[in-house]
């Protein structure tokens, strides 16, 4: 399948067997795989980061803040699975991340 220039491919047009070129996961995106979601609570977030460096993904996204530094800023539903490594990651006391089902 021809991929036109300026438009990602979706998880239903991924290439049938074999393997896929190195380094292209962003030319994919894959979040229609997920049947729940994980949602991000801005109020109660402290940027710790963990579920940033735990997602298998990337989908965690950051900022910068001249105050604090890097930040989270969201999840970038693209590329998120719904694996919810993020929700289990995320420090107890804060729960930052809750697992919701996906509304399709």
């Amino acid at each position: 399948m021809k991929k036109e220039e300026n438009r990602k491919l979706t998880a239903a047009e991924l290439p049938a067997g074999g393997l896929v070129e190195a380094g292209t996961a962003a030319n994919f995106h894959t979040g229609s795989w997920r049947s729940e979601k994980p949602v991000w609570n801005k109020d109660k977030c402290i940027s710790c980061l963990t579920c940033w460096i735990s997602c298998p993904d990337s989908a965690i996204l950051t900022a910068q803040d001249e105050k604090k530094g890097t930040v989270v800023s969201g999840i970038d539903y693209d590329f998120c699975k719904g694996c919810g490594i993020c929700v289990r990651e995320c420090p107890p006391k804060v729960q930052a991340l809750t697992m919701e089902q996906e509304k399709k």
